[in-house]
């Protein structure tokens, strides 16, 4: 077993993690404050090949494998977790769905441009009484022939105001149940669809987050992806992939905490000693130090098994599961930790802390993960 980076993935590392620190760190807190879409930080991104990263260079991607795309969402989200999940979705929600599922003429319409950072893409899955029950669609697309009508609504859609593209899960047919639901790619502009309000988030603020409505949207055929009714299976094997991202983001978040926690600790003097020199804080830290190792271990295993065209939902559940539930544990002792000092934002552990608990949420709550790993264990 090899445990060890190769020389790219620590260049890639250092260059997410040069890029978090110069160019994310200075604003990050004023964008959460403001709750300020981060939009020249994306498109510096785009440039560096951080928004296609697994995409073959044949679409415009950086050909990246899923460990790269690990490596580079913990770093980011060390510092800027609103950042990192435009860069999840684009990645593994709408960039991975089009490669893998989309036709030709889908790829070099919509992939090369998202790939190359020139667009931006949205999943659009969550309804007000469908969010994790992917099944229950309300969203319908009337088949009108060389079209689909589409009218419903869709809730907590990351980059919901800013992307150009958007793969929208709608019932065509509801006596088929999840066989009757569509993958189709709805475009910024068509008429009838709208974009809601910006939702004021308890973390990850910086993202952009809204409902969107469809009224009569005509979207036509060859914007479907796959067959007829592929729609369910498009949204789960996608889904599948984003959970290593969500769980790279956590790892990230609670990385990022955890290193704060360290200097911190070194610093800080009470008692005529350093904290760190207390046997209470070490404790902590020996703790943190000891999940964050196996939430990595746990992001990098299943990414590696995506890699070698293996089975990965398993994995990618546990890694979820395992790392959202350390970055919450994890932020909680860091603002601990800091005292008073992690209750005010210039510390940025009390905006980790809030980031930490969308990763228990979205991609699938920490209930449906162990739903998804208890069906493996009892197969």
């Amino acid at each position: 077993m090899q445990f060890e980076l190769t020389e790219e993935h620590l260049m890639i590392r250092q260059a997410a993690r040069d890029f978090a620190h110069n160019v994310l760190k200075p604003g990050v807190i004023e964008r959460d404050e403001h709750q300020k879409f981060p939009a020249e930080e994306i498109r510096q991104l785009g440039e560096l090949g951080f928004l296609g990263m697994m995409v073959s260079p044949q679409y415009g991607g950086s050909g990246m494998d899923a460990i790269s795309y690990s490596i580079v969402m913990e770093e980011l989200s060390k510092v800027d977790a609103s950042t990192s999940v435009v860069v999840s979705v684009n990645n593994s929600l709408v960039c991975y769905g089009l490669e893998k599922y989309g036709n030709e003429e889908q790829k070099q319409k919509f992939l090369v441009p998202l790939a190359q950072g020139q667009k931006i893409g949205a999943f659009c899955l969550s309804e007000p009484e469908a969010g994790s029950d992917a099944t229950s669609q309300r969203t319908t697309a009337i088949d009108m022939g060389d079209h689909y009508l589409v009218n419903g609504t869709k809730n907590w859609i990351t980059n919901g105001s800013t992307a150009s593209t958007y793969i929208v899960m709608a019932q065509t047919d509801a006596s088929k149940k999840h066989k009757g639901i569509n993958a189709l790619i709805v475009e910024k502009g068509m008429e009838g669809f709208t974009v809601g309000a910006k939702e004021n988030k308890l973390g990850i603020r910086g993202s952009d987050t809204h409902s969107l409505m469809f009224t009569d949207v005509k979207v036509p055929k060859e914007n479907r992806i796959g067959e007829d009714g592929f729609g369910f299976k498009f949204a789960m094997a996608t889904l599948e992939g984003g959970r290593i991202g969500i769980a790279s983001q956590a790892l990230g978040i609670a990385s990022g905490a955890y290193e704060l926690s360290v200097q911190y600790a070194k610093e800080r003097k009470a008692f005529g000693k350093t904290i760190a020199d207390l046997q209470a804080i070490q404790f902590k830290l020996a703790d943190m130090a000891t999940e964050i190792e196996a939430a990595r271990l746990l992001c990098y295993r299943a990414a590696w098994l995506k890699d070698n065209g293996l089975p990965y939902a398993q994995a990618a559940s546990m890694a979820k599961l395992f790392a959202s539930e350390t970055a919450m544990r994890t932020t909680v002792e860091a603002v601990q930790i800091h005292g008073g000092y992690g209750f005010v934002k210039e510390y940025h552990v009390e905006r980790l802390m809030r980031d930490a608990k969308i990763t228990q949420i979205y991609e699938g709550t920490s209930e449906i993960q162990r739903i998804v790993i208890s069906r493996e264990v009892l197969r």
